[in-house]
């Protein structure tokens, strides 16, 4: 087998985003070499912690965290920028990521964020690690944003949630993007069909119907999903990758990450799934 290295591009998706530990487990596993990652948020923040050598570490306690452990994370601030101040969950995220600039570490990696104030996506590729995951991660109305002299940071998932044309590659190496929202269908009804669905009678039925399974996590999750989604074949039909391996969207909500160890088991399935195709990029 010829010796070829990886390209990694890690897709943003909440708790989903945990699946890229079990993808980069494999790939090392199988001995390939990870030379590049670019992500945007859960997996900037996946693909950081790998970076500095911490994946592991990471991983144990994502393993023991359960749903009291989240609420304890949550500080609300009932800001208008955002319901989560976030500093408690990125206080314990320092844990695993130590104070380095992107351009000390070992391999190549950079990560996405969306500056608000100046509408343009924004790739770090230098400066502190910490501050651009922090940066990446901020989910919009959930986080709040991390502003830095005139520029005002959200969510990279904004723009570009499959980073693949920020990937700094080498030559004869293999980019395999990891798509953790995979399986949305892009459906299209009129509402005449709604009213015609089974107890459903009128127009104030229907909307009742609908209100009765939206609160408001499931609003944002939807919302977010749904928008990184099509903006995410968009970026793929533009920019396709060698191999794209999908996590399925159903396996976990953006905010279950008390389901660890299911989402990395999921991403494990998925990626050995892969593997055929990988292999087959990697003779080539």
């Amino acid at each position: 087998m010829q010796s070829k290295e990886i390209s990694l591009v890690l897709s943003g998706g909440g708790a989903r985003g945990i699946a890229h530990i079990a993808v980069i487990e494999e790939l090392l596993k199988k001995g390939y070499t990870i030379q590049s990652i670019s992500g945007t948020s859960m997996g900037a923040l996946i693909g950081g912690v790998y970076a500095v050598g911490k994946l592991e570490e990471f991983k144990q306690w994502l393993l023991k965290v359960n749903k009291q452990k989240i609420f304890r994370l949550i500080d609300f601030s009932f800001s208008s920028k955002g319901l989560v101040k976030g500093e408690r969950v990125f206080n314990e995220i320092k844990e695993f990521i130590t104070d380095v600039n992107i351009e000390d570490l070992s391999i190549i990696f950079n990560a996405t964020a969306f500056d608000i104030a100046n509408n343009r996506e924004v790739v770090f590729d230098c400066g502190s690690l910490f501050q651009a995951i922090r940066a990446s991660i901020s989910i919009p109305t959930i986080f709040t944003p991390l502003s830095v002299g005139n520029s005002v940071f959200v969510d990279g998932g904004v723009v570009n949630n499959i980073p693949i044309s920020n990937i700094v590659r080498k030559p004869n190496d293999v980019i395999i993007a990891v798509n953790v929202n995979a399986g949305l269908t892009e459906k299209v009804d009129v509402f005449s069909s709604i009213l015609n669905e089974k107890n459903i009678t009128n127009e104030q039925d229907a909307l009742l119907n609908i209100n009765k399974k939206i609160n408001y996590f499931t609003l944002i999750n939807t919302t977010l999903v749904t928008m990184t989604n099509h903006m995410s074949n968009v970026l793929l039909e533009k920019n396709p990758p060698d191999v794209l391996v999908e996590i399925p969207r159903t396996c976990a909500g953006i905010f279950e990450f008390y389901k660890a160890n299911e989402i990395i088991e999921i991403g494990r399935e998925a990626v050995i799934k892969s593997m055929l195709a990988i292999e087959s990029k990697i003779l080539v």
